[in-house]
């Protein structure tokens, strides 16, 4: 029997067959820690703490993607966590495959503590290198001064006394992953490092042992110590995208009491919360799944969800989001998902998500990277058998394939765009917005359309019932308990108009874009478009309640613009962008609407359908187009859309489909989000040029002998720092997305979408 302590190899388990070995946890470790995600997926969160670079992202999702029942693979880089989809019977021997590849690793914990080994030990390897090439350096200089041959080969040797034993521990960061790479018949950036570190220890041992007039123990630890500050520089940069995260986490109460059904109260963590089970929530406390309030009336600190600094009430009824703070008095909720499907849980990773995308600049990136090595290697080749036939020379031959290898290493390249990236979804961060997708990025960069959708969009998505008087009291229960189903905002109007005695409902079902419907005691009720609702197709404008095909009432509603619409429309058009109102609304509402904003091209009285082939109409007029929308009938245009936003408030799958979610209620997320996008844009094309271009001017002079491995060194460490510094340039925001102010402009028209 094994034991296997921290850090050390992870414990191996025969399978059930008892013919291969599973590393790492045992089967019904993988099946409790894995979630259902629909379809007959589930998904697994693996901590995979060796990752750093964009070589190890491709080995590890080209591993894991080969398995048998693996649906997808997805590495983060700056959490350094795979997201494993699967389906089949058992889980696939995830572990075992990372193993293999070289990358222990473990199931992810959100109850990690916030320690960093990774930065721990890369500042301790960055201390003892720069202590090493310090003391190097000054033997150095007192050899250039012009020391005797005794003294000289007494430097050396001090060198090689104070370098070695640095190198051993501060290269092993390079060393270990070089050899992890080269057992498996590849090759990453660490390769030619590791070659030419080891080279020229090599040959500078060899020159000492021999008298030789020089030696590089200067250059070989110099370029460690540079190559991990740009290394720490690299993870720090990810940390703060990291801190984001972790603040949202902070947010997450660790559980809850719960009330049994035989009346009695127990704690439960959070992760064994289900949907149904009431919830007890003191003031002062912040709820921890989604939930519906029961009984109690309070108020609520919505900052998280909406940049709201004003408390909002809630009563019974009042649907609360995770992460939302109780202010004043108890509530007992109703929770209506698990932890893991949370509108917080939602928000963490849509953040950790910003960096896992492959745009089309960051697949440029990592092939190169990928393509650098064999052509590094080749090059320091070319050049050691050129020397070689030219003067016949080894020792002059080596040195400057050393220095070949060391100044055309492609760290920078690696760095140029995941940089940007992380420090733009920091700055969106701040500001209220939420990347999904790295990718998503460089699309909006490619903006020349936005496409909007009214109801909830462009307007608050407030609506009111205008007419509650002059419908039947018990004809609006009705329409009440069945808009308690719906988070369309008209079904939010009907049931903040009225609290009824819920009908028996059999059956309940929402029809995007349409309504509700309903079964109940033998008879059927629509709730929606009048056309469908008393089926004379989609003709009929208005909002009815249908008892069996026929009416009982008719419910009007109004809807104000979102304070901030006209002003930002203003800025689309004034940056030269095309602008369009896609809605499900009535003719005349949408084209009010319309009027007041200056948007000259509307549609009206749209399906989800017909909204998702208008965008494919735009893409295949050549169009690049932003969808803003937030409804459930909107996932379909969203999805379809080159690039696409929607307001935290949006329905769930809403959010889902889209690429950014912002926050708070503005607007203003809008024309924010691209100019954070074009500034990303245009710092990743001058890394390109900084990082290609350094190779293209150094390479030459390398091949020509004019650079020794001292200056090789330096100057391809300083590459990486001025990419990485070249990164931070993106302009923190000036502005934050406001929360509404003043008065709202004049009610729109009757009907909504």
């Amino acid at each position: 029997m094994s034991c296997c302590l921290p850090g050390n190899v992870p414990e191996r388990r025969p399978q059930e067959t008892g013919q291969e070995w599973l590393v790492g946890p045992s089967q019904q470790e993988i099946l409790l820690a894995s979630h259902s995600i629909g379809d007959g997926l589930q998904q697994t969160e693996v901590s995979v703490p060796t990752i750093h670079c964009g070589g190890c992202i491709h080995t590890i999702e080209q591993g894991l993607s080969s398995l048998p029942g693996i649906a997808r693979a997805r590495v983060n880089l700056s959490t350094k966590r795979v997201t494993v989809q699967w389906r089949q019977a058992s889980p696939p021997p995830l572990f075992a495959t990372l193993d293999r590849l070289g990358y222990p690793a473990h199931l992810y914990d959100p109850g990690d503590n916030d320690k960093d080994p990774v930065l721990t030990q890369l500042l301790r390897a960055l201390a003892i290198s720069g202590f090493a090439a310090g003391n190097v350096m000054l033997f150095s200089m007192s050899i250039w001064a012009g020391a005797d041959a005794a003294s000289r080969d007494l430097f050396h040797w001090l060198s090689a006394l104070v370098s070695i034993p640095s190198a051993a521990y501060s290269g092993q960061i390079f060393f270990r992953s070089a050899w992890q790479v080269l057992r498996r018949g590849q090759a990453n950036m660490d390769v030619p490092i590791s070659i030419g570190v080891l080279l020229a220890f090599g040959m500078s041992i060899y020159d000492t042992v021999t008298h030789g007039e020089y030696a590089y123990f200067d250059a070989a630890i110099s370029l460690l110590f540079f190559l991990l500050i740009g290394r720490v520089l690299d993870h720090m940069m990810r940390e703060r995208a990291r801190q984001a995260v972790k603040g949202l986490e902070r947010m997450a109460a660790r559980g809850a009491v719960v009330r049994r059904a035989d009346g009695s109260h127990d704690y439960l963590p959070v992760n064994e919360l289900q949907p149904g089970m009431q919830i007890i929530l003191a003031a002062g406390e912040r709820v921890p799944v989604d939930g519906r309030v029961i009984a109690g009336t309070s108020d609520i600190d919505c900052a998280l969800v909406n940049g709201e600094s004003q408390p909002q009430a809630a009563g019974i009824g009042t649907e609360l989001q995770a992460g939302t703070l109780n202010l004043t008095a108890p509530l007992t909720l109703q929770a209506t998902t698990t932890a893991q499907n949370s509108f917080l849980a939602e928000m963490l990773r849509l953040m950790e998500a910003a960096e896992s995308g492959r745009a089309g600049y960051r697949r440029i990136a990592d092939r190169a990277a990928q393509l650098y090595a064999p052509v590094v290697h080749t090059a320091a080749f070319v050049s050691f058998v050129g020397w070689m036939l030219a003067m016949g020379d080894v020792h002059r031959a080596l040195t400057i394939a050393i220095a070949v290898l060391i100044i055309t290493c492609p760290c920078a390249l690696a760095l140029a765009v995941p940089m940007v990236q992380v420090v733009a979804a920091r700055r969106l961060f701040e500001a209220g917005i939420m990347v999904k997708d790295g990718a998503a990025l460089e699309r909006l960069d490619q903006i020349d359309t936005v496409v909007f959708d009214k109801t909830g969009t462009l307007t608050l998505g407030q609506l009111t019932l205008t007419n509650r008087t002059e419908i039947d009291p018990q004809h609006l229960a009705i329409a009440a308990a069945m808009a308690m189903h719906s988070r369309h905002p008209q079904s939010r109007a009907i049931s903040a108009a009225t609290v009824g005695a819920a009908l028996p409902f059999s059956r309940i079902e929402e029809h995007p874009g349409l309504g509700l419907e309903a079964e109940a005691l033998g008879c059927v009720y629509r709730l929606g478009r009048a056309g469908w609702a008393l089926g004379q197709g989609n003709e009929a404008a208005g909002t009815v309640l249908v008892k069996d095909g026929v009416q009982l009432a008719t419910l009007c509603f109004d809807d104000r613009l979102r304070p901030d619409a006209r002003d930002v429309v203003t800025q689309l058009h004034q940056r030269g962008l095309r602008v369009e109102i896609l809605s499900g609304d009535r003719l005349e509402t949408v084209a009010a609407i319309a009027q007041q904003l200056g948007v000259a091209e509307y549609q009206a009285a749209m399906l989800p359908g017909g909204k998702a082939a208008r965008l494919a109409a735009l893409a295949a007029e050549g169009r690049k187009v932003l969808m803003v929308g937030d409804g459930l009938n909107d996932a379909p245009a969203l999805a379809a859309a080159h690039a696409s936003m929607a307001p935290a408030s949006a329905a769930d799958i809403g959010r889902n489909a889209a690429d950014f979610v912002f926050l708070r209620d503005s607007l203003a997320a809008v024309p924010l989000a691209m100019d954070v996008a074009r500034q990303a844009g245009k710092l990743i094309r001058q890394n390109f040029v900084l990082s290609l271009g350094y190779n293209a001017i150094a390479l030459p002079f390398a091949v020509a002998g004019y650079i020794t491995p001292l200056i090789a060194a330096l100057v391809m460490s300083s590459s990486s720092i001025i990419v990485v510094g070249n990164a931070l340039r993106l302009n923190p925001l000036r502005r934050a997305l406001p929360a509404p102010q003043g008065n709202l402009p004049d009610a729109l028209p009757e009907g909504a979408e």
